[in-house]
């Protein structure tokens, strides 16, 4: 893993400081669980933009294709929609298994 970010200009840790601070990061490193709820937020971070997304889209295609009654249109949302669903139920299942 990369060494730690240097800390800013305006904030000075004393020898024993750093020491305490390399050995929290280093424990952290080391914790399994924890290192596996970390990677697993960083997937909802990814995840989510992409459920709004397709929720909109779905939406915007449902409207667009109901009130003119254009098949091509509904067409588009029939193959859209169940990807939001498969979208959202994986982000539901990831936010179940982190509140943990």
């Amino acid at each position: 893993m990369a060494e730690a970010a240097e800390p800013s200009k305006d904030v000075r840790l004393s020898p024993h400081e750093r020491l305490v601070l390399s050995r929290i990061e280093a424990e952290l490193r080391a914790d399994r669980r924890f290192m596996r709820r970390m990677r697993a937020r960083r997937g909802l971070v990814r995840l989510r933009p992409a459920v709004a997304l397709l929720t909109a889209a779905s939406l915007f295609l449902a409207v667009m294709g109901i009130r003119p009654s254009a098949p091509v249109v509904l067409w588009c949302f029939a193959v859209v929609w169940p990807l939001t669903l498969v979208q959202g139920i994986r982000l539901l299942c990831r936010e179940g298994r982190l509140g943990r």
